[in-house]
């Protein structure tokens, strides 16, 4: 039997890929995921979604408690009778969703190290979403309502956490031409033309 097509998207924040992803998405007509595989983390976990947030793509010694629930997942990390930091129980989780859902059907996947953990299992389309500054800082301040000042900040620190969550796991560049087979500037190219590529890319390989 023919094995399923997985379209990865590795993205910089405020790059608009998951964009990308949901405009791919339904013009292929299959499914999108990204921030949903943070609900089905949690529910295999047994842990909250605050906390599975917190320590989605980012690595424990990084993170900074930003709500009573980020204070309640550190309480819970030093408590943990295995010793075993929730972003690895988080990656761990998602890494087995990941493959179980490339062996199920054709699908998008947006981060969580995506193209590394298919790799040698699955035909997959790999592509990285990036953007220049200036339009990133529009685009977040726009979304998250900031000002020009606090989305850049926003997005150095995502950007952080991204690169050393990737890297630490799968020991590739983030963002690079060796980790990733396309690399797509939305600031040059229009976000419908980068869907069109991946589109016919994703046409030719079934």
């Amino acid at each position: 039997m023919k094995k399923h097509t997985i379209i990865t998207i590795g993205r910089q924040f405020g790059s608009g890929g998951h964009e990308v992803g949901k405009r791919l998405a339904d013009r292929l007509g299959i499914p999108l995921y990204d921030r949903n595989l943070i609900q089905m983390a949690a529910g295999r976990l047994g842990v909250s979604e605050d906390q599975a947030e917190a320590a989605d793509e980012r690595l424990w010694g990084n993170i900074q408690a930003v709500s009573a629930e980020a204070v309640d997942y550190a309480d819970y990390v030093r408590t943990m009778k295995e010793e075993k930091p929730l972003n690895d129980q988080i990656f761990e989780a998602q890494s087995e969703l990941i493959r179980h859902l490339a062996r199920r059907e054709s699908c998008i996947i947006v981060g969580r190290c995506a193209d590394y953990i298919l790799e040698n299992e699955f035909p997959c389309i790999n592509a990285f979403i990036y953007a220049e500054i200036r339009d990133r800082i529009a685009r977040i301040m726009r979304l998250y309502n900031l000002n020009e000042e606090e989305a850049w900040e926003k997005i150095r620190k995502v950007d952080r956490e991204r690169k050393a969550y990737y890297e630490i796991h799968t020991g590739n560049s983030w963002g690079s031409i060796e980790a990733h087979q396309m690399l797509f500037n939305v600031s040059l190219l229009d976000m419908a033309d980068v869907v069109g590529v991946l589109a016919a890319m994703y046409r030719a390989n079934r």
